[in-house]
């Protein structure tokens, strides 16, 4: 299942399956320490999302410890994970248009297999006030 989300981001993207398989990993563990719905139901549905995100996050030397996931969780934190996210796919050569339609690829994905829809969109990471984006929303169809 994991081969097959990462050969359609590639093809949606138009990226080597290496490159898109950094850029879900980068994706899942920005989403994890935000706390956001996105890496609770990527978590549940695709065997080895949690596995990859915490290899990525090893790899690009994101925060591990409980206090440091609990200020990521907040308004200030979570900006700053979205921030360091699209340093991240920078970083693993993704332009902005690759960046642009990454989070849409893994959620027409998530539709076309899982029939979840409303999953896949910036603001899944982006929350307003500190609340994660969106939560419970996600929905099969």
């Amino acid at each position: 299942m994991m081969i097959d989300l990462i050969a359609h981001i590639a093809t949606c993207n138009g990226l080597a399956d290496t490159a898109s398989k950094r850029a879900l990993g980068i994706v899942l563990n920005g989403a994890e320490r935000q706390g956001s719905p996105l890496a609770d139901v990527m978590f549940k549905k695709v065997p080895g999302a949690r596995v990859l995100a915490a290899r990525t996050g090893d790899e690009i030397g994101a925060p591990t410890g409980e206090i440091a996931r609990l200020i990521e969780q907040t308004p200030g934190g979570r900006r700053r994970v979205a921030l360091s996210m699209i340093s991240a796919l920078q970083d693993a050569g993704l332009d902005h248009k690759a960046i642009g339609t990454l989070l849409p690829s893994i959620g027409s994905w998530m539709q076309s297999v899982h029939g979840m829809n409303d999953f896949g969109h910036l603001g899944d990471l982006i929350g307003h006030a500190g609340e994660p984006a969106r939560r419970g929303e996600v929905r099969a169809a």
